[in-house]
């Protein structure tokens, strides 16, 4: 058997990432960390307590961000981030598995290389190659 690769990250978009910040604070306890204009105004959430490289200490929890509404539809859902070693490779794999890749990695400093997939029923998602791992 392969190894699995596990979900290390969820991405909700937000129409107004301050209202849907206080939301999950008031609500859950979350804490956001806001981005500026150099990461898309990207908001981090944190979950759970996590480590000083950001990594949940609680084994099978996450964390996420909320990134800010579009007019395109496909990219207007909730997206689950999955953990790989080797980008590359997952990438052939998705195309294998009969997904399509979106685009090309992208460097996030610090956190590692990230790339959007649709798989075969149309669901978007993406992965990540930690810095770390």
């Amino acid at each position: 058997m392969s190894k699995m690769n596990p979900v290390v990250h969820f991405e909700m978009p937000a129409e107004n990432k301050n209202r849907m910040a206080e939301f999950y604070a008031k609500a859950f306890g979350w804490k956001a960390q806001f981005l500026g204009p150099e990461m898309g105004n990207y908001v981090v959430v944190s979950t759970t307590e996590s480590d000083k490289d950001g990594r949940p200490k609680t084994a099978g929890t996450i964390n996420g961000g909320f990134f800010q509404k579009t007019e395109d539809s496909a990219l207007q859902s909730i997206t689950l981030v999955v953990g790989v070693g080797d980008i590359n490779e997952s990438m052939k794999k998705v195309k294998e598995a009969g997904g399509t890749v979106i685009g090309e990695p992208m460097l996030i400093p610090g956190i590692g290389l990230y790339v959007s997939f649709i798989d075969s029923e149309g669901n978007r998602l993406s992965m990540l190659q930690p810095a770390t791992m």
